[in-house]
C-alpha cells in the first residue's frame, strides 16, 4: 500500500515528523518497507526563463535558447514546438539524470551549436505522458527555484506492508484511523454531503440470491465531461505508481486508495436494460479492461445487462462498456460481494486486481451508501453532471451481512494473553479510538473491520496500539536437567551430509524451488516427475515445482563460470517435487577444472565421472549407507552421458544416487561446459543404521597390523571392476576389510588387467604365511568364476 504524507494528512491532523510517523506505523503492525521522495530525483531541475528563442542555423525543427535559471543566461538546443521568449518552464544543467530518458545530460554540440542542458517535458520527469512540448509554468514562478518544490513534489510516499486481515488499511483513511488511535494526531472529520437527486434512476439493478454478490448501489449521472482530471488528482495517483487516464476512471482509482472501496463506473449509452448481478452462464465470455478475453463459468459472479456480460463482479470490468472521453452519460457501481467468492474467481482466471485484492479481504458494507454520496459528489464537482436516484439492490444475506456483531470483552485477559496490564479505562480508550464501540462487557467492531471475530483479536488490538514494545520480557519455563535433542532422523541425516559436503570443499548452494517448463523437462519426462505446475506463477521462468536440483545447481554454475571461476564446487540439499511426493535430495554439480590429482601433473585437469563418483561415496558414508554393500550399475538414464554414468543401489532397485558427466544436449541447453560432472543423493532411499543410536560408539583401533597384498588379474573388456572388487570381497569376510582398483592397463590391441589392492585385518593373532596363502587362493578362485584370471 503506497500513499504520500499530504495525502495521509488529508485524514490526519498531525504536526508529526516523517520519521516518528514511519516508526509509529511499524510499531503498531503496519510495517513501513520504504519511504522515497520523489523531489529527490529531481533535484538539480530548476524553474527557468526563456530570455530569446532563435531558430537553429543548421536546422528546422530545433531553436538555439537563451535560458536563465538564476545563475545568469545559458545556451539551449531545443526542439519543442512551445519553446519562445519570455515562457517559463524547467531546466536541467549538465550532471543532472533526466529518469524519464534514462540519461545524463552533459554540455554536448547539437548540429554545431553547443547546449548546456535541457528544458524538459512532462514525460522526460516521469510526471505524465505528454511529451508534445516541454513544460510551461505560470508567468509567475520564481526563476532559479527548485521545481520540485514549487511544483508541490516534495511529498515522501510511504511504501506499507500490511497482513491480510487488514482491510481497512488498504486506504489512506484506515491507516490514519491507526496513528490517530496511537496517539500521532487527530483524525479528521470527513462528513459526506448528499448530492440532492434530480430525477428517477431509469436502469433497473438487481441481485440474484446465492450470486456472491449481496448488495449493488447503482446511480446514472447524466452530462458529464470526461476529460482529464486536475493536477492534485494527476500527481496522487502517479505518486502511487498508477498512470492517469480520465478524470472518471481516476475518481474510481482515488476512492479505492483513498477509502478502500473500489468503486466501478459504466458507460450508461453502452448499457442494454437493466443491470444485474447474477451467477455466469456456461459459455459466457467477456473482453476484459486489460485487453484480454475470459471464459467465465458457473461458479463466477458477474455484472450482466440483457445482453452480455459487463465484468466479473468484484474483480475487473468489462472494456466494451468502459468510460471514455466521449462518455456523457455514467452508472455507478457501488457493490459489496462476498470475500471467499472473489478470492476463489480471482484464482481461477489469474487475475490480479486492486479491486479483488480489496474485495476479498472484506470492504466495509455499512458505507455503501455514503460512498456512493462521496463518489457521486467527486464525479459532479470534477465532471459536472446532475445525478438520478439510488438503486439500491440485496439479497436476504445482506441482513446478516450488516447487523451488528457483539464480541465479548474482558480486560483481565489481556494480562493472560499479552502479559500487559493495563487499567480497563485505558483499554476501552484504545478501542474506542479505532472506532469500537465499547458496550458492557461487549464490543462492537465497526463495518471496516470484518477480522474481528473473537476476544483475542480485541486483546490484539489493545496490545499492538498500546505497543508491543510495552510488553514485559520474561522466560519461558524450563524444567530441570539436559533439554532433549529436538532434531527428527530426516534432519540429523541433512546435518551430517551437510557437514561432510562443505568438509569435502563443496559450496553450498541455495536456488529457487521453481523453474521453468523448459528446465523442468529433461529432469521428468519417463516418471512423469514434472507434475507440479503452479497456478499462479511469478513468471514464466518460476512456473513448475523443480523435479531436480540439478537445473538451479547448473544455472548458478554458469553464473560462477561466467564472472572469471575456474574450478566450480557445488552442492544443495532441498526437496524434488515429484508427481507423488516431495523428495529429500542433494546434487552437486563440478564445472570447470579440478585440482590435480598427482603432484607430478603440474597442472589442473578437467573434472571426471571418477571425482563425483568418490564425493557420491564419501557422502553416502557419511549418512550411514552402507559402503560396502553399494553396487554401481552403468548408465542412469536420459540426463547423462551414456557410458560415462552411473546409478549408485542397494540391491537391484533401491537406487540411492545417480551420478556422472551431463548429457551434451543437456550441457548445451544450461550452457555449461562439456564435461560438466553432477550427481543427486536420494536422501529418503538411504537406509537408516542397524542398531543406530544418539551416542557415538568408543573408538577401537585394532590391535595387530593389517597385511596388504596386490593382485593383477587379466579380465574380460565387459567386466565391471566393482564386480571384480565384490567378489574379491567376499572371497573371506571374515578378513578381508578392504579392497580397491588402483591400476588399469591395457596395451594397444591387448588384454585388460586391472590391479587390486586387498588389506586383511587380523583380530585374534597374526597370520601365517600359510594362513595368508590361503586366503589369496580363494581370492584367485573368487575372480575366476568372474572370467578373470591372475596375471603372470
Amino acid at each position: 500500500m503506497k500513499f504520500t504524507l499530504s495525502w495521509l494528512r488529508d485524514h490526519l491532523d498531525t504536526t508529526c515528523s516523517l520519521h516518528e510517523i514511519a516508526d509509529t506505523l511499524t510499531r503498531i503492525g503496519l510495517e513501513v518497507e520504504e519511504v522515497t521522495n520523489p523531489a529527490e530525483a529531481l533535484a538539480p531541475f530548476r524553474v527557468a526563463e526563456v530570455l530569446s528563442a532563435e531558430r537553429h542555423p543548421q536546422a528546422d525543427k530545433l531553436q538555439v535558447l537563451s535560458v536563465d535559471a538564476g545563475e545568469g543566461p545559458v545556451q539551449v538546443v531545443c526542439g519543442a514546438p512551445n519553446a519562445r521568449a519570455g515562457m517559463k518552464g524547467v531546466f536541467g544543467p549538465p550532471g543532472a539524470y533526466v529518469p524519464g530518458s534514462d540519461l545524463t545530460l552533459k554540455v554536448a554540440a547539437i548540429r554545431g551549436v553547443e547546449s548546456r542542458g535541457m528544458m524538459c517535458s512532462v514525460r522526460e520527469l516521469q510526471l505524465g505522458e505528454e511529451h508534445d512540448g516541454i513544460i510551461e509554468l505560470a508567468v509567475d514562478a520564481p526563476v532559479g527555484s527548485s521545481f520540485a518544490r514549487y511544483a508541490g513534489l516534495d511529498d515522501p510516499v510511504f511504501d506499507v506492508a500490511l497482513t491480510p486481515n487488514r482491510p481497512d488499511c488498504l486506504g489512506v483513511r484506515g491507516i490514519a484511523r491507526d496513528l490517530a488511535a496511537a496517539g500521532l494526531g487527530t483524525l479528521r472529520e470527513q462528513p459526506v454531503r448528499p448530492v440532492a437527486a434530480r430525477f428517477p434512476n431509469p436502469i433497473a439493478i438487481r441481485v440474484e440470491e446465492g450470486s456472491g454478490c449481496e448488495a449493488f448501489a447503482g446511480r446514472l449521472i447524466r452530462g458529464v465531461r470526461n476529460g482529464a482530471s486536475p493536477e492534485w488528482l494527476k500527481r496522487r495517483l502517479i505518486a502511487v505508481g498508477l498512470r492517469p487516464i480520465s478524470a472518471l476512471v481516476d475518481i474510481t482509482n482515488f476512492f479505492s486508495l483513498d477509502q478502500a472501496r473500489p468503486l466501478h463506473v459504466y458507460d450508461a449509452a453502452k448499457l442494454k436494460g437493466a443491470v444485474v448481478a447474477r451467477r455466469a452462464r456456461n459459455g459466457e465470455r467477456f473482453l476484459a479492461l486489460n485487453d484480454k478475453e475470459y471464459a467465465v463459468t458457473g461458479e463466477d459472479c458477474v455484472i450482466a445487462d440483457e445482453q452480455a456480460v459487463l465484468g466479473l463482479g468484484g474483480v475487473m470490468g468489462g472494456a466494451e462498456t468502459g468510460v471514455s472521453e466521449r462518455t456523457t452519460e455514467l452508472l455507478l457501481e457501488c457493490a459489496w460481494f462476498d470475500p471467499e467468492r472473489i478470492g476463489a474467481t480471482g484464482r481461477r482466471h489469474t487475475i490480479t486486481s486492486d479491486a479483488r485484492a480489496r474485495f476479498e479481504r472484506g470492504v466495509d458494507p455499512t458505507a455503501l451508501e455514503a460512498m456512493t454520496e462521496a463518489a457521486t459528489a467527486m464525479i459532479v464537482e470534477l465532471c459536472g453532471g446532475e445525478a438520478s436516484e439510488v438503486a439500491v439492490a440485496t439479497t436476504e444475506r445482506w441482513r446478516e451481512v450488516v447487523a451488528p456483531r457483539t464480541v465479548r470483552f474482558r480486560p483481565d485477559r489481556t494480562a493472560d494473553l499479552a502479559g500487559l496490564d493495563l487499567p480497563a479505562s485505558e483499554q476501552t480508550n484504545i478501542l474506542q479510538r479505532l472506532g469500537f464501540e465499547v458496550t458492557g462487557d461487549g464490543v462492537l467492531p465497526p463495518g471496516w473491520r470484518p477480522d474481528i471475530d473473537g476476544e483475542a483479536d480485541l486483546v490484539e488490538e489493545v496490545a499492538r496500539i498500546h505497543g508491543f514494545d510495552g510488553i514485559p520480557s520474561s522466560p519461558l519455563p524450563r524444567p530441570a536437567g539436559v533439554a532433549r535433542p529436538t532434531a527428527t532422523a530426516a534432519q540429523r541425516l541433512e546435518r551430517r551430509v551437510r557437514r561432510a559436503a562443505a568438509a569435502n570443499g563443496l559450496v553450498e548452494a541455495i536456488t529457487w524451488s521453481f523453474v521453468s517448463e523448459a528446465e523442468a523437462a529433461p529432469f521428468g519426462p519417463d516418471q512423469q516427475e514434472a507434475a507440479w505446475i503452479v497456478a499462479n506463477p511469478i513468471s514464466e521462468e518460476l512456473k513448475v515445482m523443480r523435479p531436480s536440483l540439478l537445473p538451479g545447481l547448473l544455472a548458478a554454475a554458469r553464473r560462477n563460470l561466467d564472472r572469471g571461476a575456474t574450478s566450480v564446487r557445488l552442492f544443495e540439499i532441498g526437496r524434488r517435487y515429484l508427481a507423488d511426493a516431495e523428495r529429500p535430495t542433494l546434487g552437486i554439480v563440478l564445472a570447470g577444472e579440478a585440482a590435480p590429482r598427482r603432484w607430478q601433473h603440474g597442472k589442473a585437469q578437467p573434472f571426471t565421472p571418477f571425482d563425483v563418483k568418490a564425493e557420491v561415496l564419501a557422502l553416502l558414508e557419511a549418512a550411514g549407507a552402507p559402503v560396502s554393500n553399494l553396487q554401481v550399475f552403468p548408465d542412469a538414464g536420459p540426463t547423462w552421458h551414456p557410458g560415462r554414468s552411473a546409478t549408485v543401489r542397494l540391491g537391484p532397485k533401491a537406487v540411492l544416487a545417480a551420478f556422472g558427466e551431463l548429457h551434451p544436449r543437456l550441457a548445451r541447453q544450461f550452457d555449461v561446459p562439456a564435461g560438466t560432472q553432477a550427481a543427486e543423493l536420494f536422501l529418503d532411499a538411504i537406509p537408516a543404521p542397524r542398531g543406530a543410536t544418539r551416542t557415538r560408539p568408543a573408538f577401537t583401533p585394532p590391535t595387530l597390523q593389517p597385511v596388504t597384498r596386490d593382485f593383477a588379474f587379466i579380465v574380460p573388456d565387459e567386466l565391471a571392476a566393482d564386480a571384480l572388487v565384490r567378489a574379491v570381497r567376499g572371497a573371506e569376510k571374515a578378513l578381508i576389510v578392504g579392497a580397491r582398483v588402483f591400476d588399469r592397463y591395457q596395451p594397444e590391441g591387448g588384454q585388460l588387467s586391472l590391479a587390486v589392492e586387498v588389506v586383511l585385518q587380523p583380530t585374534e593373532r597374526t597370520l601365517t604365511d600359510d594362513e595368508i596363502a590361503a586366503v589369496s587362493a580363494r581370492i584367485v578362485s573368487a575372480a575366476e568364476k568372474l572370467g578373470a584370471r591372475l596375471r603372470g
